[in-house]
């Protein structure tokens, strides 16, 4: 519609005459996107980007619509059409657009009564939402469902937990197949690395080429997850090699991330990321061109509008390709031939053009690229990776936060937006997994201090739930609750993983209190579908499954490395842990009151506070006293 519509004079020239034109950046207003798409699914039954509303000037919308050509085809209106008619309708019959406005906006409010849980709550929504995952599985490329696919990672972080749990290896195997699949496939850039935003066909072959920040973060920590809880290498090395694409790429120089990578160069979607069998051998000689060809399956005929994606799919044997389980071969290490005529392509590529980033720094999706660097710090103890993320925390810190208060986001040198949910939730989530990575409590003070505000400030203590913006932001017509985990997890279910979480840290009853009544709220609005909601459920596993709450005693912090190497290379989803020394027992016992009853020894201890110490038993702990 850009180009079509908002660029030309014709319809430019019309809108500006009759009407008020305003356009709105999604990430930027969130709160205005949410509401306004939610007036559109109700309309027409769907939704979707660009999305296009008629309202009144007092914000109550009319009419909605996604995409609209400037003249009618193929059964959709013409835009030019449309806004003659509203025009004509605006002029002429005033009273039956006011009208619509109201009923629009009244159905809106029917959003708030959304259902609180008021039966216990069960391991049955988890098995109920696994169950339909598998069952929609693709066996032959993975993924769930038909194209196009979307990563959705958090799917695979709820089915591992699923795996860890209940020791369901059928999830697992769905898992490996797809996180192995969408590397193979040219979801995956194999020159520059990193991922792309969505698949167009089912076998994860030919992408939307647009890279976002919080698939990349997401999937980071979820080829993390994968690699703990399989110890199968090459899941380690994926995710690294997305952290080097995500540093070269869409970080800035104080350490901020940005948004997005565009999928066009010189106006055409894929152009950059494809090549000729021909234009390769130029490149690397014949030999190594042939070389490079079959292994990237750079063909004559091509798979992408007469070039080819490089993809490793065609090494997967066809007697593998219909079982769950992940057999198809994964070429790591991989060979030092590869990886030196990689570098030459890719320097060649480098210098097609320069593909265009949005460069908006968001707290929320910060956020999730903070925790992602924190874990990969957790695992490998790499300390490039603590550093990254403790960079773009300051970056947060010194340009979106003002005391307690948090910023949507950050460009040109101006922080602006009130911050929403999301940032709030997803920047706790942050300072949570830096916890977790370091054992620094300060990071735990941080997240407390945050949450706080978010409880506050957003929190439904009538009915429960998040509101998306904060009671004392703009008011808009509607003030709504968002809970559904699409292409990144909603502010609520963040909001719910980190309370249980702190709550569990901290043993503070009110976070707990909290927490419960959130829960409660989830479950009332994701029982009918609960497989949409899958970092709710993974929320909702730390409610009811037993926790493994853990103090190490500790007589002098130069223990705490062999604390943090105890617990990295474990999957243990069920397990908080606070380190306990005479330099920070002061600093714990403000945010976790009960340790004071906890005395630091000259022997390093390991005290579990709930339930018996099962899974640890197997670990390496020399001479440490367990409790």
């Amino acid at each position: 519609m850009a180009h079509e519509s908002f660029e030309d004079e014709e319809v430019a020239e019309y809108l500006n005459r009759n009407f008020v034109a305003i356009k709105v950046d999604k990430e930027e207003r969130p709160d205005v996107d949410s509401i306004y798409m939610s007036v559109c699914q109700n309309m027409t039954g769907s939704g979707g980007w660009p999305l296009s509303i008629f309202m009144l000037p007092n914000q109550k919308p009319f009419f909605a619509g996604t995409y609209f050509p400037k003249r009618a085809k193929h059964h959709m209106p013409g835009l030019l059409d449309l806004l003659k008619a509203v025009q004509e309708k605006w002029e002429n019959n005033r009273e039956d657009l006011m009208k619509a406005s109201e009923e629009i906006t009244d159905s809106l409010k029917q959003e708030l009564k959304q259902k609180v849980s008021d039966n216990p709550i069960t391991k049955e929504l988890i098995t109920d939402a696994a169950y339909h995952l598998i069952r929609y599985f693709d066996k032959q490329y993975g993924g769930f469902g038909r194209a196009p696919k979307f990563p959705t990672p958090h799917n695979l972080m709820f089915l591992l937990r699923v795996a860890y749990h209940e020791k369901n290896m059928e999830a697992l195997k769905v898992v490996e197949k797809t996180l192995d699949s969408m590397y193979q496939g040219g979801i995956f850039d194999h020159i520059g690395y990193g991922f792309s935003r969505y698949s167009t066909d089912s076998m994860w072959l030919v992408p939307h080429f647009e890279k976002m920040l919080y698939d990349n973060a997401l999937l980071i920590l979820t080829y993390f997850e994968a690699y703990q809880i399989t110890k199968k290498e090459h899941y380690r090395q994926i995710a690294e090699k997305t952290m080097e694409y995500v540093l070269r790429e869409l970080t800035c120089e104080d350490g901020g991330f940005y948004c997005a990578q565009d999928a066009d160069s010189d106006g055409i979607e894929g152009k950059y990321y494809v090549f000729t069998p021909d234009e390769i051998i130029d490149l690397l000689g014949i030999e190594d061109g042939n070389y490079f060809n079959e292994y990237f399956g750079i063909t004559k005929q091509g798979n992408f509008e007469g070039s080819s994606i490089p993809n490793r799919i065609h090494a997967v044997k066809p007697k593998e390709k219909n079982q769950i389980s992940s057999n198809s071969p994964i070429d790591f290490p991989e060979e030092d031939r590869i990886l030196k005529l990689r570098k030459t392509v890719f320097k060649y590529r480098s210098g097609r053009t320069k593909l265009h980033k949005d460069d908006k720094i968001l707290t929320s999706w910060n956020g999730i690229m903070i925790a992602a660097f924190a874990k990969a710090y957790q695992i490998t103890q790499d300390e490039g990776y603590l550093q990254a993320a403790k960079k773009a925390d300051q970056f947060l810190q010194d340009h979106l936060c003002k005391g307690d208060q948090l910023f949507v986001h950050y460009r040109d040198g101006i922080a602006s937006g009130e911050g929403h949910i999301d940032d709030y939730s997803f920047y706790s989530f942050a300072l949570t997994a830096l916890y977790e990575a370091t054992l620094e409590i300060s990071y735990l003070e941080r997240a407390i201090r945050y949450t706080t505000v978010l409880i506050k400030k957003f929190f439904d203590s009538v009915n429960g739930g998040f509101y998306l913006y904060a009671d004392d932001a703009e008011v808009l017509i509607h003030r709504p609750k968002e809970i559904y985990d699409g292409a990144i997890p909603s502010g609520n279910s963040v909001a719910a993983y980190v309370l249980l979480k702190l709550a569990a840290y901290t043993g503070n009853t009110e976070l707990m209190e909290t927490a419960e009544a959130q829960i409660n709220f989830l479950a009332g609005g994701i029982a009918d579908y609960p497989s949409a909601y899958c970092f709710s459920l993974m929320a909702i596993m730390q409610f009811v499954y037993p926790a493994r709450e853990l103090i190490c005693t500790l007589p002098d912090a130069a223990h705490i490395n062999e604390v943090r190497n105890i617990f990295a290379k474990h999957f243990l989803p069920d397990v908080t842990v606070l380190v306990l020394t005479k330099q920070n027992q002061d600093q714990l016992v403000r945010i976790a009151e009960y340790t004071k009853d906890y005395e630091v020894s000259d022997t390093p201890a390991i005290i579990c506070v709930k339930t018996e110490l099962v899974r640890l038993r197997s670990m390496t702990v020399r001479n440490w006293k367990i409790y």
